[in-house]
């Protein structure tokens, strides 16, 4: 199932997205549903919109925070002159971050150096605290795409990674959450990111050092999460800069693509 959120008609609801991949009779629409898929049931309610007449929107906003793994693709940490660590670095960043498809990740004029992070993100379906890696299927509600985006030069001079990653509009998230993909099949995932096109990410979930069991027993070891929370689980090799007028799309496979422009502070 693919959960999305969006825009209609001035009106903000839940729907269930119809591919046509999926082979059944209504390709491209979104069922809407009545209520939030994160907070109980919900039902069908007959509508049925093309989902080229919506605007999707972030498929969450988490009630309390976005929680983020850092170094979690060897390549990548070896790209930033880095080590894998022994403990997963991790660190938050806020929900006033999240954006959703088609929205600008808008550069602040601080940074000279705005990088994209294309990463597997999963998304919190109950609130949990201390949860064993053999247990994390049971408070994961699903998964989407993300970009942990990131300037780099103040990641470098603040020496720890709040405001680097803490921006407004540096956490899209989308097109939607795909909920019926398993622990197994999300760690063989193919990861591409194009920026205008060009390819510039190429990886796959496989290569992550530590599986999403792990990270979600390793998170809630320290914190509780909420439904809602989300984590990001790293980035493969590959980042770089990016300027205003680019466009950021990273796809994984039995996911979907988000697509992002990019904007200056004055745009």
């Amino acid at each position: 199932m693919r959960v999305a959120r969006f825009s209609h008609g001035g009106e903000t609801a839940f729907g269930v997205v119809e591919l046509q991949a999926d082979g059944g009779p209504h390709p491209e629409t979104v069922a809407v549903v009545t209520g939030d898929p994160l907070a109980g049931p919900v039902h069908y309610t007959g509508q049925r919109l093309d989902l080229a007449d919506v605007r999707l929107l972030a498929p969450v906003i988490p009630r309390s925070k976005v929680v983020g793994v850092g170094r979690n693709y060897a390549a990548h940490a070896a790209e930033l002159g880095n080590e894998v660590p022994e403990t997963p670095i991790t660190f938050i960043k806020p929900n006033t971050a999240v954006i959703g498809p088609g929205e600008a990740i808008v550069q602040p004029p601080e940074t000279s150096d705005l990088q994209f992070e294309g990463e597997l993100a999963v998304v919190i379906g109950r609130i949990c605290r201390r949860v064993p890696p053999e247990r994390a299927s049971e408070v994961i509600f699903g998964y989407t795409v993300a970009n942990d985006v990131t300037c780099r030069d103040l990641q470098v001079s603040d020496e720890q990674w709040t405001r680097a990653k803490s921006y407004d509009s540096f956490c899209p998230l989308g097109p939607w959450i795909v909920t019926h993909l398993g622990l197994d099949e999300v760690a063989d995932l193919d990861l591409t990111t194009t920026v205008n096109g060009e390819v510039r990410q190429q990886g796959n979930t496989s290569q992550m050092v530590r599986r999403v069991a792990d990270l979600v027993a390793h998170i809630t070891s320290f914190t509780t999460l909420l439904p809602g929370d989300v984590i990001l689980t790293g980035t493969p090799a590959g980042v770089a800069t990016i300027v205003p007028g680019d466009e950021v799309s990273i796809t994984i496979a039995g996911i979907g693509t988000l697509t992002n422009p990019v904007v200056g502070p004055e745009d």
